[in-house]
């Protein structure tokens, strides 16, 4: 499993985790490289796919000998699109960390339940990318980023049916005057949603 090979877009270690459930946290970042999705507002470079980014193959094993902090954060990109995602979280679990995954929920593989798993959902963005439905009744939390405040009504259905499940707002960065506003709105009338800022880019970490 050590000598599985991932190909990683960047890696950042004792940072802190600046949405949704943990935030706060002291955590490792894995930065997975490649999506197909192609959100607009994409803040890590892959509107486009990302082909022109950094990408490098590594072993599982460098990236354990790295890590520094008690959670590792698996993201991307979209985690999910790598077979070898699963082996990750094991070898992961096997170190002694705890281990968080953050997914556009199109493209599923069965996962250790013991991985926290974040589901921040675009189907709204991008039709063709569904999210698929086994993720639904295994997520821990849904993070949803927030444009027009039309995007929880979208996806009410699923919520609806899960209502012990945390459910963050979060203002699209580039636009989060016109936002944040609109989120203030959504949690007078759904006051069980929390609000997620990206806290680490107001204190000026990765």
């Amino acid at each position: 499993m050590l000598d599985i090979k991932l190909p990683i877009h960047e890696t950042f270690q004792s940072t802190v985790q600046g949405e949704g459930y943990w935030t706060g946290s002291l955590v490792d970042f894995i930065r997975l490289s490649g999506c197909p999705v192609g959100c607009p507002w994409c803040d890590t470079g892959y509107a486009d796919g990302g082909a022109k980014l950094p990408r490098k193959e590594r072993f599982i094993q460098e990236l354990l000998a790295e890590l520094k902090s008690p959670r590792v954060v698996i993201t991307g990109g979209e985690p999910f699109i790598h077979k070898h995602l699963p082996d990750l979280v094991q070898a992961l679990l096997a170190a002694g960390k705890e281990v968080s995954i953050e997914t556009s929920g199109a493209f599923w593989q069965e996962i250790s339940p013991a991985a926290w798993i974040t589901l921040s959902p675009k189907e709204h963005v991008n039709p063709k990318y569904p999210v698929q439905k086994q993720f639904w009744s295994r997520i821990n939390e849904v993070k949803i980023v927030i444009e027009t405040g039309t995007e929880v009504d979208f996806y009410q259905e699923h919520l609806s049916a899960q209502s012990n499940l945390p459910v963050y707002l979060q203002p699209e960065w580039n636009n989060s005057a016109k936002t944040l506003p609109l989120i203030l709105q959504l949690l007078q009338q759904k006051p069980h949603y929390r609000l997620s800022l990206q806290t680490h880019k107001y204190i000026g970490v990765q």
